[in-house]
């Protein structure tokens, strides 16, 4: 008798793996700012307002022309406009033209804004940039953004102060006070001073372009502050979306 022959035992497939959780899609940043962004009608009374209370704003450093107003700018990073001022009495006394200071010498610049944040640096900067317009420019500040930010010392943001207050031109300079503002109001929420600059420069009205930057920078140096906004006496607290507003004090 042959010999019984048992059933080939079944091979067991492995139960199929579950399939992974689909992570949800989230929109791009630009878009997601964009989003966020206030209507076109709310911004332009948000700077009607603006314009209303203080037509010709001006920036608080003390300049009396575009070198100067340079050579200021540059000083007052990681510095308040006081204590630049403070300064830039002293310096520009002894010398207010980019020849006047390449002659006053790296040296004599730092012992006469010592009293700033960085000053060693600054009064390298301040050296090298006279050196270079006068290289390269005549002894002028030249009206050009790309022109300025090859300057020792100068980057965007101090070059569109120049371009905006020596030149006239609508450039916006996006300082602390101005980033804290652009995301605080949702003018143009952005996670780095660029993306809130572009998103000004495409939400500001033509009208108020001009003087916009200094409308926002003062009210984040003197109400939208950063540690205690004071919406009590904010001009545009019932269009910003800010919450919860600060109340008054007592």
């Amino acid at each position: 008798m042959p010999p019984r022959q048992t059933p080939a035992a079944k091979t067991l497939k492995p139960a199929p793996e579950p399939a992974p959780a689909k992570k949800p899609t989230r929109k791009p940043a630009a878009t997601r700012a964009r989003a966020k962004r206030l209507p076109p009608a709310v911004v332009e009374e948000i700077f009607r307002r603006f314009h209303a209370r203080d037509p010709e704003p001006k920036g608080e450093l003390e300049y009396v022309d575009p070198y100067t107003l340079l050579v200021a700018v540059v000083l007052s990073a990681q510095a308040t406009d006081v204590g630049v001022n403070k300064a830039t009495r002293r310096l520009y006394a002894e010398a207010a033209t980019p020849e006047a200071m390449v002659a006053l010498g790296e040296e004599r610049v730092r012992e006469l804004i010592r009293t700033i944040g960085l000053f060693r640096a600054k009064a390298k900067n301040v050296i090298a940039l006279s050196e270079r317009l006068i290289a390269e420019h005549g002894g002028s500040v030249p009206p050009s953004r790309a022109a300025l930010e090859l300057l020792p010392g100068v980057g965007r943001k101090t070059a569109n102060v120049v371009m905006n207050t020596a030149f006239g031109e609508p450039t916006i300079a996006v300082d602390t006070h101005l980033f804290r503002v652009g995301n605080r109001t949702q003018l143009a929420p952005g996670k780095t001073p660029l993306e809130v600059e572009l998103g000004l420069e495409a939400a500001v009205p033509d009208a108020y372009r001009r003087h916009a930057h200094h409308w926002l920078i003062l009210h984040g140096r003197y109400v939208c502050k950063a540690r205690r906004p004071e919406c009590y006496r904010c001009l545009i607290a019932d269009l910003c979306p800010f919450e919860p507003k600060t109340p008054g004090p007592g």
